[in-house]
C-alpha cells in the first residue's frame, strides 16, 4: 500500500512539473512572437503595422498549438532536465527549428505577411526561452547540490585515468549525481593527442608516469582507472605507477565484462591483488573439455569451498548431465546452490550433505547417481591447525580420499582427479604430508583399478579460505597491524579461475597415473604482497598501518616447491602446464600402511607423526625443518 502511495505521488510530481512547463511554453511563445515584432520595430509598440498585428492574432493560436505538440513529441515535457545533456540539447534545437519553420510555411499559406526579419528574430528568442529555462533548472541543481556536499562534507579529490569514453562517461556521472561527493582537479591520458585538451571542463594531462607528480600537486585522495581495454600487463605496470601516491585505487572490469551494458559508477571496483599479478590467462581448450564434460555425472567433493565451487561453476558452463555438489558445511553448500539455480536454470544439480569420512554414506552415494567423474576437492588446508590437531588431518585429507577413491573404483567411475598442493613436495608440515599420502593413494589405486586416477598440484590460491589474502584484508579495514610471518618468505601464486582452469583442462589430459602441475611464474614475497595491498586501500605501509614480523608458524617453509624430480617433467599441449609420471609402488602394502594411520588417528595417537613419516620419508617433522 506504501509502495502504491509513494508511486502515486511521483507519477502526480511529474505531472505536475509537465503542467507547468506546457503552461511555460505557451506564455513564452505568444510572448516570442509580440517580441519579435517589437524588436524589429525597434522596441515600439506604436510603430507596428496593423497588418501585422492581424497577422499575429491570426495565426497565433495556431502556432501555440503546433509549438506544444512539437515539443512534446521531442520530449521536452518529459525529459529529466536535472541530468540534461546533449541529447537534450539536440531535441530542444530540433523542436525550435521545427516549429519556427512550420511557422514560417503556416503563415505564407494562410497569407499572414510579417517582416522578413520576423522568423529570424523569433527563433531566436524561442531558443532563448525554451532551452533557457529548462538547462537553468539543471545548472541551478547542479549549485545547489555542490554547495549542500562542500557545506555537509569535504568532497573527495579524485583522478581518473583515462580521458577515452569510459572517462568521459564516469566523469559525467561523477559531477552530476547528487551521491557522488568528487572534485576532480585533473585527468591523465597517455595519448599525446588528447594532453593539454579539456574533458567537460578538466585539463588532460600525461603521461601515465606523471601521476604520482599531478597526485601530489592537487592533493589528490582517489585514482580511478577508467581504461577497460587495458591489457593485464599494460594494467600491472599502471597500477605500479599509482600504489606511489598512496592514494585509494579504483578500476573498471575489463572491456569483455562490459559487452552490450553502458559504462557507469556502479561498475567501478576496488583494485585487488589479482590486478597486480598481470599474468595472462591459462589458454584453454573448450572444446575439449566440454567434450570431456559434456553429457557426463559430475561430481564434486568439497563442492561449497573456494576450490570446489568454481569446479562447479565452471563444470556447469559445459553442459554435464547432472552435478552432485558435496560437502559438509550446509551454508557453503547451500548459498552454492542457489547460486547455480539461479545462473543454470537448466541444470540438473543436486546438493548433498556429507563426509567424505563416512564410507557407507560415500558408498551410498556413488550407487545412487553412478558419477563418470569425479573430483575430489574435500580437504583440511590450514597449516597452523593441522599442526595441532594432526589426527584430524588424517581423518579427514586421507580417510576422505581413501573412501572416495575406493568408491570411485567400487563403482566402476571413469575418472577421479585430485585436488594437491605443493605443500606435498618434500612436506614440512602434517597438511603437506597428508596431501602426499593422498597422491599416494590415488597412485595405489591406478595401479589396482580401471578407474583412471590423477592428482593437480598448485601453489597458494589467491582468495582461497587458506590464502593470506582475506587475512590481510581484515586487518587492513581494522587499522593493522598486518602480520607477516618472515620477511622473506616467498610463495607462487594463481587465482582461483586458473587453479579450477587447470583441474578442468588436466582432467580432460589425464589417462591415469599422472600428477599435473601449473608452471605459476614468479614466485611472489609474502612482505611485498603486504605492503602492495595497505598502498591499494590509500594508505602506506609502516607509516598508517604497521607490518609485523610473527615468525614462521610450525611446519612452515620459506620456499614453497612444485616438482619433486624435474627430470620427469612433461610438457603437455598447453605450455602451461606439465605432467610427471607416478613411478609404480607396492599399492597393496601402500594401502595396508594407509589403513594403519587411520586406525591410529582414531585411535588420537599422540605420536602419529613418527607414522607419517614411515609413509612418507622425505617428511621432516617439527624441528627437523631447514628453513633455508
Amino acid at each position: 500500500m506504501h509502495r502504491q502511495a509513494s508511486r502515486f505521488y511521483h507519477s502526480k510530481e511529474a505531472l505536475l512539473k509537465s503542467a507547468a512547463l506546457l503552461l511555460l511554453d505557451i506564455t513564452l511563445v505568444i510572448c516570442c512572437m509580440v517580441g519579435a515584432l517589437w524588436l524589429r520595430f525597434d522596441f515600439s509598440f506604436t510603430k507596428i503595422l496593423p497588418v501585422f498585428w492581424q497577422s499575429l492574432h491570426t495565426y497565433m493560436w495556431i502556432n501555440v498549438a503546433c509549438t506544444v505538440a512539437i515539443n512534446a513529441a521531442c520530449k521536452l515535457y518529459t525529459s529529466l532536465w536535472r541530468f540534461a545533456s546533449i541529447v537534450e540539447l539536440r531535441n530542444a534545437v530540433i523542436a525550435i527549428l521545427s516549429s519556427s519553420a512550420l511557422q514560417y510555411i503556416g503563415m505564407w499559406l494562410l497569407d499572414c505577411p510579417m517582416p522578413r526579419s520576423y522568423i529570424y528574430i523569433y527563433t531566436l528568442l524561442l531558443s532563448f526561452c525554451i532551452i533557457l529555462p529548462r538547462f537553468s533548472y539543471r545548472f541551478l541543481s547542479i549549485a545547489l547540490r555542490n554547495h549542500e556536499n562542500f557545506a555537509h562534507s569535504k568532497p573527495i579529490v579524485t583522478m581518473v585515468v583515462g580521458a577515452g569514453a569510459a572517462g568521459y562517461m564516469l566523469v559525467r556521472e561523477m559531477k552530476n549525481s547528487q551521491h557522488l561527493n568528487r572534485k576532480i582537479p585533473c585527468i591523465i591520458d597517455n595519448d599525446p593527442q588528447k594532453q593539454g585538451t579539456y574533458l567537460q571542463g578538466i585539463p588532460v594531462f600525461g603521461p601515465k608516469e606523471a601521476i604520482p607528480e599531478y597526485a601530489k600537486k592537487y592533493g589528490i585522495e582517489e585514482i580511478i582507472i577508467a581504461i577497460p581495454t587495458l591489457s593485464a600487463e599494460s594494467q600491472r605496470d599502471l597500477l605500479e605507477i599509482c600504489q606511489e601516491t598512496a592514494c585509494k585505487v579504483q578500476i573498471l572490469p575489463g572491456i569483455y565484462q562490459m559487452v552490450n551494458k553502458e559504462i557507469d559508477v556502479s561498475m567501478l571496483r576496488d583494485v585487488c591483488i589479482e590486478d597486480l599479478l598481470g599474468r595472462d590467462p591459462i589458454q584453454l581448450r573448450m572444446d575439449k573439455i566440454t567434450e570431456y564434460i559434456g553429457g557426463k555425472v559430475i561430481l564434486v567433493t568439497g563442492g561449497g569451498g573456494s576450490i570446489g565451487s568454481e569446479i562447479c561453476r565452471q563444470v556447469a558452463l559445459h553442459n554435464p548431465r547432472q552435478l552432485i555438489l558435496v560437502d559438509i558445511y550446509e551454508n557453503n553448500a547451500y548459498d552454492l546452490q542457489m547460486e547455480l539455480k539461479r545462473e543454470y536454470p537448466d541444470l540438473d544439480l543436486v546438493t548433498l550433505i556429507a563426509s567424505v569420512r563416512d564410507k557407507k554414506r560415500m558408498e551410498d552415494i556413488f550407487a545412487a547417481y553412478r558419477p563418470d567423474i569425479v573430483y575430489h576437492a574435500a580437504a583440511h588446508k590450514h597449516v597452523p591447525l593441522m599442526e595441532d590437531s594432526p589426527n584430524e588431518a588424517i581423518k579427514n585429507n586421507v580417510l576422505g580420499t581413501f573412501n572416495v577413491a575406493a568408491a570411485a573404483d567400487k563403482y566402476k567411475v571413469k575418472r577421479m582427479v585430485l585436488i594437491s598442493t605443493d605443500k606435498a613436495v618434500r612436506p614440512t608440515n602434517v597438511m603437506g604430508a597428508s596431501k602426499r599420502m593422498c597422491e599416494l593413494i590415488v597412485q595405489a589405486f591406478n595401479q589396482l583399478s580401471s578407474t583412471e586416477y590423477a592428482a593437480v598440484r598448485f601453489g597458494n590460491v589467491l582468495g582461497s579460505n587458506g590464502s593470506v589474502i582475506p587475512l590481510f584484508s581484515k586487518q587492513i579495514k581494522e587499522g593493522g597491524p598486518v602480520t607477516v610471518t618472515h620477511p622473506d618468505i616467498i610463495r607462487y601464486f594463481m587465482t582461483i579461475p586458473e587453479a579450477v582452469n587447470l583441474v578442468l583442462q588436466c582432467g580432460a589430459y589425464a589417462r591415469g597415473g599422472e600428477i599435473f602441475i601449473l608452471d605459476m611464474g614468479k614466485p611472489v614475497k609474502i612482505l611485498d604482497m603486504a605492503k602492495k595491498m595497505i598502498r591499494l586501500s590509500g594508505h602506506v605501509p609502516d607509516q598508517d598501518i604497521k607490518i609485523e614480523f610473527t615468525g614462521l608458524r610450525p611446519g612452515e617453509k620459506l620456499y614453497e616447491e612444485l616438482l619433486i624430480d624435474e627430470k620427469n617433467l612433461v610438457r603437455t599441449e598447453n605450455d602451461r602446464i606439465f605432467v610427471v609420471r607416478m613411478g609404480e609402488i607396492n599399492a597393496q602394502a601402500m594401502c595396508g600402511q594407509i589403513q594403519r594411520l587411520i586406525d591410529m588417528a582414531y585411535n588420537e595417537t599422540r605420536d602419529i607423526r613418527q607414522a607419517i613419516q614411515q609413509i612418507v620419508p622425505e617428511y621432516r617433522m617439527r624441528g627437523e625443518e631447514n628453513h633455508g
